[in-house]
């Protein structure tokens, strides 16, 4: 066994940061998603919209990866994104995900799980608009989660693009938002003696019941 290895079953480490309630909590999942990343926002976490997406092939084989939050409200949480690529790929043969913010120097996690489904034209028209000029070519570069042959390809296309489209590259036709529903919330706050804090939130008709569950 490595030095690191052996060191790892070492580590600890307190939770004593914050708590989580049922009476200081919001009933509505939403609310407490938008204070507790407003909170995370004004705290100065790197990348405090950083989540990770985990989707399942046709194959059950479930696989992970880091994306950017772009949007939140009623109707979902949104990112954007090649759909072509491997995420896409298993999104479209089996539409449901699971999310996950961990900000770790607030000692909180977020999972959501819910259906996913794709944003409309005109919403990923307008966010694609707005995305710096070098990201926009780089949506048309980069053949996501293909093979190929080394970096040069990816510096050859957004040469190629760059020429084509000069300073107005349209959106790509493989390119575009998702939007996850959410079926299911859990907020996790860490606590003392591993006795943390863990509400979930499940879709109940209109509403939401919200349960304390062990950690």
């Amino acid at each position: 066994m490595s030095t690191t290895s052996s060191r790892i079953a070492d580590l600890r480490k307190s939770y004593e940061r914050a708590e989580l309630s049922e009476e200081a909590s919001h009933a509505d999942p939403l609310r407490q998603f938008d204070q507790w990343l407003t909170e995370a926002i004004a705290a100065e976490v790197p990348e405090p919209n950083a989540m990770t997406l985990a989707t399942v092939a046709s194959d059950l084989r479930p696989s992970t990866r880091i994306v950017l939050v772009k949007g939140y409200d009623e109707r979902g949480i949104v990112w954007y994104t090649n759909y072509d690529s491997r995420k896409g790929r298993e999104l479209a043969g089996n539409p449901f995900a699971a999310l996950q913010f961990h900000w770790v120097e607030l000692e909180r996690v977020v999972r959501i799980e819910g259906r996913v489904e794709k944003t409309s034209a005109a919403e990923s028209d307008a966010y694609f608009a707005g995305r710096p000029l070098d990201s926009r070519i780089g949506a048309w570069a980069s053949p996501q989660s293909e093979v190929i042959t080394g970096r040069s390809v990816l510096v050859a296309n957004a040469a190629k693009y760059s020429a084509q489209f000069l300073l107005n590259p349209p959106r790509p036709p493989h390119w575009g938002g998702y939007r996850l529903v959410p079926h299911e919330w859990q907020f996790w706050q860490g606590r003392k003696s591993r006795l943390h804090d863990r509400l979930r939130y499940t879709a109940q008709g209109t509403g939401w019941v919200r349960e304390r569950l062990a950690p």
